[in-house]
């Protein structure tokens, strides 16, 4: 990480420590309230050749970008096959969530929250955590 005079950062992802989010998916935390982000953060999340994560919704808009690989993103009760550079845009409160489509070969999301204070609540059973907290270490 570099940081500027003007408290501008250049992040080197190599260098930030991964968190395993289980089932063959890890998180690596970017732009953060920790370096003092105050209006969205960001962070990328790889996945192993068949990882999927569970369904899930967020306190706060998401937007998130295939980078690597070829993804499904299952929303409203629909599957939709995601292209590298295809962009979603999903409200607060909508479950959702995105699988690997390869079994084989991996894949890679970059997401951006609407807010600092982020959390992640999931389906099934109903805990919400604080997307900082998954980063804490």
């Amino acid at each position: 990480m570099i940081k500027t005079e003007s408290n501008a950062v250049l992040l080197k992802p190599a260098s930030i420590k991964k968190h395993d989010r289980g089932g063959g998916a890890s998180t690596t935390p970017l732009v953060t309230k920790g370096l003092g982000a105050s209006v969205f953060i960001t962070g990328y999340t790889e996945f192993a050749g068949g990882a999927k994560i569970p369904f899930h919704y967020h306190n706060c808009e998401e937007s998130v970008m295939l980078v690597e690989g070829h993804a499904l993103f299952d929303i409203d009760g629909q599957e939709f096959e995601v292209a590298p550079q295809d962009m979603t845009f999903i409200p607060a409160g909508v479950p959702h969530r995105f699988r690997n489509a390869s079994d084989t070969e991996p894949m890679k999301i970059l997401w951006i929250y609407g807010s600092p204070d982020a959390n992640r609540t999931l389906v099934e059973t109903g805990e919400t955590r604080p997307i900082a907290a998954e980063h804490a270490t």
